[in-house]
């Protein structure tokens, strides 16, 4: 299956030029097409990225981003991947891509989630991106869908019988109102990010509660390098803040249907929880209409 031309992968990084490792999972397994770094101008580290991936670096201003969505404080701290999200849709105008797929830069590998008969299995690395690629943007294309993500690793926790104890992926559901990490995107589809830190969360739930339609499709999954274990990026402002100030963005931007809660099966910590009943409009049948 041939990919677009009009396609590239955007992988959005900061102040880590030497531990920049989607490139290598991208290539290693099948992906052919664009890649282009995207960084901001108040990244230290910014001439070295130019050195390591000359031609395809590509830098926005961060203030001026800024001034055009709502950030949900007044705190002087830019060091969150929100910038690059809500930049990346001018950058690919410019770069003449319609489609593009927001990248963090730790990922190691891309992998089947699911076999033939859609049963969860161990991780299988992928040897086609591009095919699986073009296959999720002909969805995103022919759909009311504003973008479309691949599962993590973590929404894989307790398998199969995930309905039953509470685990994001199981056996009867092959996607998810959820739109984390990975974001397939349309620039003829624009939409805000918001918030400055949790924005994932607090867009696909703030943006699903006007009708806006966010998915992730569990039978493919990214694996990264885990958060804490990776010095810079959203890494310290995760440990300066804590999960509790993360998780409470969402609150403020949907606090009709995302709470604060704890997670984890012995070491719980500070989470949020989305009611996806209060969040999303629910179509009625036409049998209840007067």
């Amino acid at each position: 299956m041939k990919l677009r031309n009009n396609f590239a992968a955007f992988i959005l990084t900061h102040g880590r030029p030497d531990k920049v490792r989607t490139i290598k999972a991208l290539r290693r397994e099948g992906y052919t097409g664009k890649i282009f770094i995207i960084i901001d101008d108040e990244d230290k580290t910014a001439d070295e990225y130019r050195k390591r991936f000359p031609g395809i670096v590509h830098q926005f201003c961060k203030k001026e981003i800024a001034g055009t969505f709502d950030e949900a404080d007044n705190f002087n701290e830019r060091r969150t991947i929100v910038y690059a999200r809500n930049a990346s849709f001018e950058i690919a105008k410019k770069l003449g891509v319609r489609f593009f797929l927001q990248l963090d830069d730790d990922y190691t590998d891309f992998s089947y989630k699911q076999d033939e008969k859609f049963n969860y299995k161990t991780k299988t690395k992928i040897k086609y991106l591009d095919d699986l690629f073009e296959i999720t943007l002909r969805f995103l294309e022919k759909t009311k869908t504003s973008s479309v993500a691949w599962a993590q690793g973590g929404d894989f926790i307790g398998g199969k019988n995930g309905r039953k104890n509470g685990s994001f992926a199981c056996n009867d559901i092959t996607l998810k109102r959820k739109c984390m990490n990975t974001f397939f995107c349309d620039t003829e589809k624009p939409f805000k990010f918001v918030g400055r830190i949790n924005e994932d969360v607090n867009t696909y739930t703030e943006s699903a509660r006007r009708g806006k339609i966010f998915f992730t499709y569990t039978g493919l999954a990214i694996d990264q390098v885990q958060t804490q274990a990776n010095s810079g990026g959203m890494t310290d402002i995760y440990k300066l803040s804590g999960t509790y100030v993360k998780s409470f963005y969402s609150v403020i931007f949907a606090p009709s249907c995302v709470k604060i809660t704890t997670m984890g099966p012995k070491e719980r910590r500070i989470h949020h929880r989305v009611s996806w009943v209060n969040c999303c409009p629910l179509i009625l049948p036409e049998r209840v209409k007067k």
